[in-house]
């Protein structure tokens, strides 16, 4: 079910966005929680990006293009991934990654689609909102029209899988407050 678009034809298939899916207390539970840890500047194919990044579980390296096994996804977290499994329906034990992202003002994140061995991805957004954007990964499918646009706001829940996962690449424009987000990605 998407509950932010009427009708699907809107979104890629497989993409689904949940508004409010947490309360201020839980966003507030997870931003402490976030403090605590040690979040590192992302190296991207040998570049440092402009944010900060803490992976738990598999972690995929950009620079030797290989997953493999990391630190063990801290427990306060687990009342995160028991929630996200529940919504989705799925066991909250498929998720294999479980990342940490701090964008400061003015990041973005260029055109994408995640790693090669992830399958589902569901995304937390805390603190501020963002410009979230989808469009066909096949350049002979793009034009004006085929870019989706949607305000991803605090609090909120979005997943990709199927054909939003591996037909269509995601971006974010520039944030103008500091935002976190919580990435949970399945192994295929």
């Amino acid at each position: 079910m998407n509950e932010l678009f009427p009708t699907e034809d809107l979104l890629p298939p497989g993409f689904n966005y949940y508004p409010a899916f947490l309360s201020k207390e839980e966003e507030q539970k997870l931003y402490k929680e976030i403090l605590k840890i040690e979040i590192k500047p992302m190296i991207f194919q040998g570049y440092e990006a402009k944010r900060k990044v803490a992976s738990f579980g598999y972690d995929w390296s950009f620079t030797h293009r290989r997953l493999s096994p990391g630190k063990e996804i801290p427990k306060e977290f687990n009342f995160l991934l028991e929630k996200v499994a529940q919504k989705i329906d799925i066991s909250s034990n498929k998720f294999a990654e479980f990342l940490i992202t701090e964008y400061p003002v003015g990041s973005v994140i260029n055109w994408h689609r995640d790693a090669p061995p992830f399958d589902l991805i569901a995304g937390i957004s805390l603190l501020t909102k963002c410009n979230f954007r989808l469009r066909p990964y096949d350049k002979d499918k793009r034009n004006r029209k085929s870019i989706r646009s949607l305000e991803v706001e605090p609090r909120s829940l979005y997943t990709m899988s199927g054909p939003a996962r591996e037909e269509w690449e995601h971006s974010t424009s520039p944030v103008e407050a500091v935002r976190y987000s919580i990435t949970l990605r399945t192994l295929k």
